[in-house]
């Protein structure tokens, strides 16, 4: 058991989000193994009332900082590192451009293994603990991740990458012995043969990963969509929605689907445990499909700003009722830090609320990016919290870290401005400690 002093910062379950953070000025936390050996959130409250209960613990002590959950990340491709920053005149031509060129280098086990270490570095640094990622094409780009995200302990989940055709011939999924079986089908071996070795180990997790919809075949869908029903504890990723031009071209090449977003329902592919990327341009008929089959958005406001691609409609999202929660989409995303991406999110919001100019709550910017993209992933009361029972990932935050930063904070008179001043001045500076739950 370890216990910990120091400001605390975690969330009420079951709370509206816009009022949800639950803020102890000088607390304490203590972890401690559960009955599998997991580092986990064992209590935490006010240090003047728990301290005699745990006076046998020796406590590290963080004055003037504070301790918040690990952030969780729904969309990120760590193949797509080199390529934040590329000028593009759209989402088609980026890809074309540079992400696809970039991702060829990926059939490089060597290659895959250093850009996994990297990525992996710099999501932590920058206080990400629990994300859902996506590799390439090549089995080596999920093995190489899983074996990073094994070796630092952490609750990752990721998936070999579906495209079998409308990409260059280089990047779709190659049969492992031509003339045997087809590329299509090797495809789903090789995600079926990575799923059984890495799903459920330590903190891993597996995702079936159609790139999007038009660089796959209705075969490659279909024995995707088997996959989910034979794998129900397993996740989905994928794009939907995200630009205009990708609409377009998904719905003439599915138009027995009634939607581009239908697509993926009439495979097999839309229930608790999926996520999508982007889900910008949705008519109501969609927000209902993702509310009732439990899927949810991985809103990605900086590469969405960034491509041009649109703004994610918050106030219709929560009208229907759907599940959502933030991502840094990196590479198309700008920025690794979670302070960047509830800041984007923020000006987003303030889009997205028409004439009242209201915009989302530092509260529940900040529930986004933690407790509810864990709920979001089907992990809430697991990652994203810092309640009983939660694994004991969470970040050491310095309100002090900036010059401006520390002038900032120390005048905010109210919680949210407390928040607020860290999500608008905030980057990797602002994350002292990053720490993650390990099993004993």
């Amino acid at each position: 058991m370890k216990a910990y002093r120091a400001a605390l910062l975690y969330f009420k379950p079951e709370a509206d989000p816009r009022q949800s953070v639950v803020y102890e000025p000088d607390g304490l936390l203590v972890v401690g193994p559960n009955a599998s050996g997991t580092q986990v959130v064992l209590a935490l409250g006010p240090y003047a009332t728990l301290q005699a209960d745990y006076a046998q613990l020796p406590v590290q002590h963080w004055p003037g900082r504070i301790i918040a959950p690990g952030f969780v990340d729904l969309h990120s491709h760590y193949p797509q590192t080199n390529v934040i920053a590329s000028p593009a005149d759209g989402l088609l031509p980026w890809l074309e451009d540079y992400t696809f060129p970039e991702e060829n280098r990926f059939s490089a086990c060597e290659y895959c293994a250093q850009a996994a270490q990297f990525f992996v570095a710099e999501m932590l640094r920058n206080g990400v603990t629990t994300a859902l990622t996506f590799a390439t094409s090549h089995p080596a780009s999920v093995n190489a991740l899983f074996v990073e995200a094994q070796a630092q302990h952490l609750r990752w989940m990721t998936g070999l990458c579906l495209m079998d055709r409308h990409a260059p011939s280089s990047l779709l999924n190659q049969p492992s012995q031509p003339g045997r079986v087809d590329a299509t089908e090797q495809s789903l071996i090789d995600s079926e043969e990575l799923l059984q070795r890495w799903h459920g180990v330590d903190r891993l997790g597996y995702a079936i990963t159609p790139r999007f919809a038009p660089t796959s075949t209705d075969a490659q869908l279909r024995g995707a969509g088997e996959l989910a029903a034979k794998y129900p504890s397993v996740w989905i990723q994928s794009h939907v929605a995200e630009n205009k031009d990708e609409i377009a071209w998904a719905r003439a090449l599915f138009p027995a689907s009634s939607s581009y977003l239908a697509t993926y329902a009439d495979f097999g592919l839309l229930r608790q445990r999926a996520v999508y990327a982007h889900c910008i341009h949705f008519d109501d008929a969609d927000r209902t499909l993702m509310r009732d089959s439990g899927a949810a958005a991985a809103v990605c406001p900086t590469s969405n700003l960034f491509l041009a691609s649109g703004f994610f409609d918050y106030a219709s999202a929560d009208r229907v009722g759907f599940k959502y929660g933030l991502a840094n989409d990196v590479g198309g995303g700008t920025s690794f830090s979670p302070f960047h991406t509830m800041l984007a999110a923020y000006y987003v919001g303030r889009e997205g609320r028409g004439k009242t100019g209201l915009s989302l709550s530092p509260q529940q910017l900040w529930w986004q990016h933690t407790a509810g993209a864990a709920q979001a992933l089907g992990l809430e009361g697991v990652v994203g919290n810092l309640l009983p029972g939660c694994e004991a990932d969470f970040v050491l935050l310095n309100p002090q870290a900036t010059p401006l930063l520390a002038r900032r904070t120390a005048q905010a008179a109210t919680l949210d401005e407390l928040l607020f001043s860290m999500i608008v001045l905030g980057d990797d500076r602002l994350v002292e400690r990053t720490v993650i739950s390990q099993a004993v």
